[in-house]
């Protein structure tokens, strides 16, 4: 952790003083993420932060990311300086002290009075002039932080970064305190910013406008961005490029890699918002797809998406539990709707929002979209269940569960699809010693962050056999 040192500290202004572009759309976002109306990925993929300048965007997002990974943290520092600690404060007031404690406490390039100042005046332009003075009072208390706390203990872990402290003791009682100490670790840090290349030409262009690019870890067709704006390319406003994390790639990887006929029929249950959907039809180009979603706006964005593919996929508005046409395709991908918990360095505001009892309601429907889409393949036919989850319920419990109830399907192991996506040059030599080693005893695979350099991610393959 880097430090800011603070110096002088100025006094809360009594005009309203400008506020840089990227401070007051950091602001913004946070302030409709803690009202709830969407989430932090989709906000910075948005209108309001793409118009910025590059700089401005970038800090834009280290802001809002930042604040968001050390909101459990921050809200416990600010608490204990406020005059009355139980004191309820107005969300912007929340914010505007967040966004100032993160500056001062984990940014060593912003200065103290930037910091200081700004987060007053966001606060005034929230219409709470009253308050600035409280904001700049606390800021100014903030001092070089102490020490940073063990980690000993699965309690202190889980203080130190940041995270629900239930959250963690379940990854420790699962994969060991090593690993939930990795995965927690890994929650704090910038992702890594991969993206999908059409093919090598793309590269070449991307490099010419200034994107300079690393090779992917796991496959051969991913790229991890060091430096440059690819969104501001043509390629990307054309899809040419897109982002999408290796984990994700690789899951409609594996799924494409299980058509073994020269044609056919592929399900996409869960399709939005479409990056594995493109995947399949790239990969199988001779096939028809149908892709399923059951939110109206996500569909039309789904539509728009793969417009250009539209003769050969069908997007269709259903719910995944009931789909009416069955046993018909020879491939279904049940990409389902979880928790996320393997997103936490790219959704963060994820571990505020997220409580345990909501995993077995998250299990049961999972539970009716995987017997769903074994219902929709024919005999023979195969289904990958992948999840962004790193909570069993949601994952091998789902998959065992669902299993359990017949006779007529089989888990599948995946390490024949790993040697299969190596024949191709899909995957690396590398990358496949790396998956074989995350199979489970099942035969699944289970990705954790920290660990694989991709978010995390559970794949199973199930075939059905009558």
């Amino acid at each position: 952790m880097t430090v800011v040192r603070t110096g002088s500290k100025s006094a809360p202004k009594d005009r309203k003083a400008p506020i840089s572009v990227a401070r007051k759309a950091a602001f913004d976002v946070l302030l409709a993420v803690e009202r709830g109306k969407s989430h932090s990925d989709d906000l910075l993929r948005g209108k309001a932060i793409n118009v910025l300048s590059l700089p401005d965007r970038n800090l834009a997002t280290t802001l809002v990311l930042g604040v968001l990974r050390w909101q459990i943290r921050l809200d416990h520092q600010l608490q204990a300086l406020l005059k009355h600690p139980n004191a309820k404060l107005d969300p912007e007031v929340r914010i505007a002290l967040r966004l100032g404690a993160f500056q001062l406490l984990h940014l060593d390039r912003i200065p103290a009075r930037a910091a200081i100042d700004e987060s007053v005046e966001l606060a005034k332009h929230a219409g709470h002039r009253f308050a600035s003075g409280m904001v700049n009072a606390v800021l100014r208390k903030l001092g070089p932080p102490h020490l940073e706390p063990l980690e000993e203990s699965v309690a202190q872990l889980a203080f130190a970064q940041a995270h629900p402290a239930w959250m963690v003791e379940r990854w420790a009682d699962f994969y060991g305190i090593e690993s939930a100490r990795a995965i927690c670790h890994h929650g704090q840090r910038a992702p890594v910013l991969t993206i999908r290349l059409e093919n090598a030409a793309v590269e070449a262009e991307l490099n010419g406008a200034g994107v300079l690019l690393e090779a992917g870890q796991l496959l051969t067709a991913a790229r991890s961005v060091v430096a440059g704006d690819v969104a501001g390319t043509a390629a990307f406003r054309e899809g040419r490029v897109r982002f999408q994390d290796e984990g994700s790639q690789l899951i409609a990887e594996i799924a494409a890699v299980n058509l073994n006929d020269q044609g056919g029929k592929i399900l996409d249950a869960c399709a939005a918002p479409g990056g594995k959907t493109l995947i399949l039809a790239e990969r199988n180009p001779q096939v028809r797809i149908v892709a399923c979603e059951s939110s109206e706006p996500r569909l039309e964005q789904l539509r728009k998406r793969l417009a250009l593919r539209a003769d050969r996929i069908e997007c269709r508005h259903g719910d995944a539990t009931v789909l009416a046409e069955g046993s018909v395709f020879d491939l279904a991908l049940a990409d389902v709707p979880c928790s996320g918990t393997g997103t936490l360095g790219r959704n963060p505001e994820i571990r505020r929002r997220l409580h345990l009892e909501d995993l077995s309601r998250q299990a049961e429907r999972q539970r009716g979209i995987l017997r769903s889409a074994l219902r929709a393949v024919r005999v023979g036919g195969r289904v990958v269940y992948s999840t962004c989850s790193l909570e069993p319920e949601e994952n091998e419990r789902v998959v065992s569960a669902v299993a359990g109830e017949t006779h007529s399907v089989r888990m599948v192991s995946l390490e024949p699809s790993i040697a299969a996506l190596v024949k191709k040059g899909i995957v690396t030599a590398s990358g496949a010693e790396q998956l074989r080693h995350w199979i489970t005893p099942e035969g699944a695979l289970r990705l954790l962050p920290g660990a694989s350099p991709t978010d995390g991610f559970f794949i199973a393959l199930i075939e059905r056999q009558s």
